[in-house]
């Protein structure tokens, strides 16, 4: 096992995947983690936005909704790019400044009072950096605005439009190792008190007494943390700032991850891999009800089950990711083309950074359930993913289609303990679990059946191919059996708040 890192220069992606497989390997409780976890995974942890930072967070979010960055740059047009891009980035600055000064009179008086960009490049970096920060702690979050951010980034690295602006607008992400060894406070991330400070309490299967009682030592030992690491340099509230950055990590966990854990779960309890049970085999057709594969049961239940291993995996490493893919989209040494990829013209752009650790995810999830089925081809930087974003954007979206059904199962016990639609259960499904099994069943079979493009090559087996099938699955709820059972217990949409 690599040893404590204390460099800094971050633990490359591929070192730390080695590291963490090793850590699975060695610890057989997954909710115990050495110092070694902790330090290395606070290298890709954004640091949790400040109350001040919020209020500059707003006003980001504002300008970047009245931006029209797209429509006016990535055009078909014989005007020259380079002065659009400067404009258009001018002009968000304009914006953004404006802003400042209607929020805050004095603070935007001192910040703007030569009205020069260049020497104000400082704040207007510190403003697109939190942005950038929230964004990647909250995948829910600037759904509409976050791309128009990049796309500005990405153009900003151009050698000409730096040139022209005279400023840069890029600045690396605050994270809670930067953060830490900057202040000479490491130490705090190899206290073996930081792993109850960070606890995710949740509520499941607990009493009350006991959620009080997890909360009361979390709280303790962040205090125990906070008196024994402070120094004049390192404040008390940046180290609880830091453990609660490590906190949210956890929380994004729960939400994005947990749900694939949760069906992989639900697939070994109630699916048997070798036999099919009469009524719910997982055995598909190609050409019958919309599929594009041939699989029988046994293949099926291994083609689901590492699909949705894949799925945890890649989400478990998500912050590392998505570090990785601003760093392909900001490399000013990759240039994008601008290309109609069948969705309008997108930026396809290669992403060398993220395909490299996708393949390292790939193998790890090979290895975990064995025989693969299906194709393991990855797309990325083709029409299909056109750029390291629109990959991004892809696998934050898995929590959006399995936590509504994760949810829906687990209200269904408290769902038949109403008579009337107890009694309507049992007439129409044959009791809870059956009612379960329909689900699930319907789901593994149809939710990777290779369905949702026009041709094999776009959808099939291939590895971003099972997403789209996933999404087209999600786009027939409203006609499937059981749809009234998914409204009962709450179901507003796999495009929303849960």
């Amino acid at each position: 096992m690599t040893g404590v890192t204390t460099s800094s220069i971050p633990l490359s992606a591929e070192t730390y995947l080695q590291v963490e497989a090793q850590l699975e390997v060695e610890q057989h409780l997954p909710s115990v983690q050495s110092s070694d976890w902790y330090l290395d995974r606070s290298k890709f942890i954004p640091l949790r936005l400040e109350v001040t930072e919020r209020k500059f967070l707003r006003l980001l979010d504002a300008a970047l909704n009245v931006s029209e960055y797209t429509d006016k740059i990535d055009i078909l047009t014989h005007s020259s790019k380079t002065k659009r891009i400067v404009a258009q980035i001018k002009e968000l600055c304009a914006v953004l400044s404006g802003l400042v000064v209607a929020a805050d009179y004095k603070v935007g008086q001192e910040l703007f009072q030569n009205r020069d960009f260049q020497s104000n490049a400082e704040f207007f970096q510190d403003i697109i950096e939190l942005g950038r920060r929230h964004k990647i702690m909250n995948p829910e979050k600037m759904r509409s605005t976050y791309g128009k951010l990049v796309y500005m980034l990405q153009d900003s690295q151009i050698p000409e439009v730096k040139e022209m602006l005279e400023f840069s607008c890029s600045k690396k992400i605050k994270t809670v190792y930067s953060v830490l060894e900057n202040k000479n406070g490491l130490a705090v991330l190899q206290d073996p008190l930081v792993q109850t400070a960070t606890l995710e309490i949740t509520s499941e299967g607990k009493s009350r007494r006991q959620i009080q009682s997890e909360i009361k030592q979390k709280e303790r030992a962040v205090e125990i943390l906070t008196r024994k690491y402070c120094t004049n340099d390192l404040q008390p509230e940046l180290i609880r700032q830091c453990l609660y950055s490590i906190g949210d990590n956890h929380a994004f966990l729960r939400t994005n991850r947990d749900p694939c854990d949760k069906m992989i779960e639900h697939l070994k309890a109630l699916f048997d891999p070798k036999r099919a049970e009469n009524g719910y085999s997982l055995a598909i057709q190609s050409g019958h009800h919309g599929a594009r594969l041939s699989h029988g049961h046994e293949k099926q239940y291994q083609y689901v089950l590492q699909s949705l291993t894949l799925w945890r995996e890649v989400l478990h490493e998500m912050f590392m990711l998505w570090t990785l893919a601003e760093e392909d989209l900001l490399d000013d040494g990759n240039y994008y083309r601008l290309r109609d990829t069948g969705q309008g013209l997108n930026r396809v752009q290669a992403a060398p950074r993220v395909s490299r650790v996708m393949h390292t995810i790939l193998h790890r999830a090979q290895q975990r359930v064995g025989h693969w089925v299906g194709s393991s081809v990855i797309h990325l930087g083709d029409h299909n993913v056109p750029n390291a974003l629109m990959f991004i954007d892809k696998y934050t979206q898995i929590y959006r289609i399995l936590l509504p059904i994760t949810t829906t199962l687990s209200k269904l016990p408290d769902l038949a303990c109403n008579p009337s639609i107890n009694t309507f259960i049992e007439s129409t499904f044959g009791g809870i679990k059956e009612v379960t099994k329909v689900i699930l069943c319907d789901f593994f079979r149809h939710a990777f059946d290779g369905s949702g493009s026009d041709n094999f090559f776009d959808a099939g087996s291939c590895i971003d191919g099972r997403l789209t099938s996933a999404w087209n699955w999600c786009s027939q709820m409203e006609k499937k059996p059981y749809f009234p059972i998914f409204l009962l217990t709450g179901f507003m949409g796999f495009d929303g708040d849960f």
